[in-house]
């Protein structure tokens, strides 16, 4: 009997994986998805914080549940951008298998339509949508923080740290890394608690405006070869 054919993987990234990409792709494409609401709304007890103090990172929640809720937020674009990666036949069943390891904190597989921007689509040939697999922390998962004070939640990032590094320096990172994936990418609600992290900073360190400019890790994309040399996959 023949062995099935393993097919290329596409895996979208809406947090961290929009800057620090999973091993193995041979193609990055920035683009959206539809139906979901990007939140900060997820302990982080592995990445960004510990078991005894959790950071907080992103998640996606459905479109017509954030309905159903109490947000500070109370506005969302009707898409979610982030960055989708081609994962080659050969190295899909490593690179799985390494996600979902380092996924297993909260956030389990889904599968969406990813629609490439128009200023990529222009000159590159791609299916339209993709179909993309996406970690996503569902509001069941023990994890799911909900609703959060906005001032309170910028409070607790800034403060936090993990295995993977500063809380804040994830936020920041994300906040650059979407406005650099062109026009109508930005996300207020992760740009609006960056803004907060930094004045939260400021007047702990008595110096305002001392990190107004400070961009985090997502003005540079970091690239890896393997599984073996990946510091982190988140999101």
């Amino acid at each position: 009997m023949a062995s099935e054919m393993v097919e290329d993987l596409w895996l979208f990234g809406y947090g961290s994986l929009i800057w620090k990409p999973p091993p193995h792709f041979d193609l990055r494409v920035p683009g959206y998805v539809e139906g979901y609401v990007r939140r900060f709304w997820q302990a982080s007890e592995d990445h960004r914080g510990t078991p005894e103090a959790p950071g907080r990172v992103v998640t996606l929640i459905d479109r017509s549940h954030w309905e159903t809720l109490t947000d500070q937020h109370s506005d969302a674009p009707p898409t979610t951008w982030g960055a989708a990666y081609r994962i080659p036949a050969r190295h899909v069943a490593e690179v799985r298998e390494y996600l979902d390891i380092r996924e297993i904190n909260g956030y389990s597989i889904q599968y969406t339509p990813f629609h490439v921007s128009k200023t990529y689509a222009a000159s590159h040939e791609l299916p339209a949508p993709i179909d993309c697999l996406v970690y996503v922390g569902l509001p069941d998962n023990p994890q799911f923080m909900g609703p959060q004070d906005l001032q309170g939640l910028a409070e607790h990032i800034v403060k936090s740290r993990g295995p993977s590094g500063e809380n804040k320096d994830y936020l920041y990172g994300l906040d650059q890394a979407l406005i650099e994936l062109g026009e109508g990418s930005e996300d207020e609600h992760v740009h609006d608690l960056a803004r907060r992290c930094r004045e939260v900073e400021s007047r702990a360190c008595g110096n305002i405006g001392k990190q107004a400019d400070s961009h985090g890790p997502g003005s540079r994309l970091q690239r890896v070869g393997s599984t073996d040399e990946q510091e982190e996959i988140e999101k």
